[in-house]
């Protein structure tokens, strides 16, 4: 049988059974799998590509930087360290029992369960994959409908490469994510919004299952007078018009004085030329948004303050040009949700304090970021505001650091991974004590 034609109590059975038999507790296999994990995304990257422009009209070299390549370096990195990150820990045990050793081994979960999003359809289902699959479970991926030809495409695709007794893929829709919610899992790691993420909260809670959560949020970015506003501009459009800003790390909004603004606004609009044309839809690294509902709701975004540049758009082809708005009040309708899109709105505050209050006010993000040569203002943004992750000078980057955590706090998620994080989300550190019995 296949994850195709078993339904997912079966699905889930088999993988545990073969949890069960304890074969992937070794490290041999749990490196086999990544190596073919790694196989699979370097023999079989065009392919993927191919799907990926399908869906989202992301040009090949995006989609090589951004997905594939990405998950690449994550699994060789974990390659590389994983037999040591195995290692037990030793502990110190006190006096009263003297003689005796404890330490702290990193046990396997057991079955895993993780839900992807449509918007990096490849790399944040393959990487939470290949930290699941490090850490010696058995996995169950649930790709998105949303991007049919990368669910599709990564379902032909992994029962090539991997053991088919441990890794399942299973694709559908709404009833068949529901489905398997039902089921009992030892972890489960979703990443999407918030509204999905608290119905898997409430359906692993009725079998104590421990999520992982990546959502989003309005991440902002401030923006400190007196700074190199050209590399600023580029280093924003960069980040936020990425997969035409359908990223859940994008700057959201950007934050800076009056007197700021207007030289701001103008050095981004020179970005955006810069980087895509004076024509972006003629451009091969411009994507498209991925359906004709996120569409219309963008499209009712664009009235939210004055256009700088951009706002061209059309349904037929779901293309939004990259758009900065100017004059931006806090109650317009593009600061109501996070805008998952490429629309950047600019607004204005007094000074620092007033950005610090103007963040704190509102949900925790997943990122922030901060555009200042000022070791004061660093260190206030860092210690007076919270959020998932912080960059100082580029947005996105910190996700590429896998020695640093990425993940999400409050309405941006719960818990983390990448690297080291990844083997330890999905795994138990079990404390052992060993007392002599002579």
């Amino acid at each position: 049988m296949t994850a195709a034609t078993e339904s997912p109590s079966e699905v889930v059975a088999r993988l545990r059974a073969t949890f069960r038999t304890g074969r992937t507790r070794s490290l041999d296999w749990r490196t086999g799998q990544l190596t073919r994990l790694r196989d699979l995304l370097t023999e079989s990257g065009d392919e993927l590509a191919d799907a990926l422009h399908a869906d989202l009209g992301k040009s090949r070299g995006e989609s090589y930087r951004s997905e594939i390549d990405f998950t690449v370096r994550e699994i060789d990195h974990t390659l590389e360290r994983l037999a040591g990150w195995l290692e037990p820990e030793p502990a110190p045990v006190p006096a009263v029992l003297a003689g005796a050793s404890a330490q702290t081994v990193q046990d396997p979960l057991g079955v895993v369960l993780v839900i992807a999003p449509w918007n990096y359809p490849v790399q944040l289902l393959l990487a939470p994959v290949a930290g699941a699959l490090a850490a010696g479970n058995t996995v169950v991926a649930k790709p998105s409908e949303l991007a049919p030809a990368t669910s599709a495409a990564v379902a032909r695709l992994v029962p090539r490469y991997l053991d088919t007794d441990a890794v399942a893929v299973v694709e559908g829709a709404v009833p068949e994510t529901t489905a398997l919610l039902a089921e009992r899992f030892d972890h489960i790691f979703y990443t999407g919004n918030g509204t999905v993420g608290r119905i898997v909260m409430a359906a692993a809670a009725k079998h104590l299952t421990p999520v992982t959560l990546e959502l989003g949020g309005k991440s902002p970015a401030f923006v400190d007078r007196g700074t190199d506003l050209r590399t600023v501009a580029s280093r924003l459009v960069s980040g936020k018009f990425l997969n035409a800003g359908q990223t859940c790390v994008a700057p959201d909004y950007v934050l800076t004085d009056r007197e700021t603004a207007p030289a701001l606004t103008k050095a981004l609009a020179e970005a955006v030329e810069e980087r895509f044309g004076t024509d972006p839809s003629t451009s091969a690294e411009y994507g498209r948004i991925v359906n004709e509902r996120h569409f219309d709701r963008l499209v009712r975004l664009l009235d939210s303050g004055r256009t700088v540049t951009g706002g061209v758009h059309d349904r037929g082809t779901k293309y939004i040009a990259p758009t900065v708005l100017a004059d931006v009040s806090p109650n317009a309708p593009v600061m109501a949700e996070e805008i998952f899109g490429p629309v950047l709105p600019v607004l204005t505050v007094d000074g620092l304090d007033a950005a610090i209050g103007f963040i704190n006010d509102r949900d925790k993000p997943l990122a922030l970021y901060a555009f200042t040569t000022d070791p004061e203002v660093r260190e206030r943004l860092l210690t007076e505001t919270s959020s998932g992750g912080v960059g100082m000078g580029l947005p996105l980057a910190h996700l590429t650091v896998s020695d640093l955590p990425f993940g999400g706090v409050g309405e941006s998620g719960m818990g983390n991974y990448h690297g080291r994080y990844s083997l330890e989300t999905f795994s138990h550190r079990k404390a052992v004590l060993d007392t002599p019995l002579g």
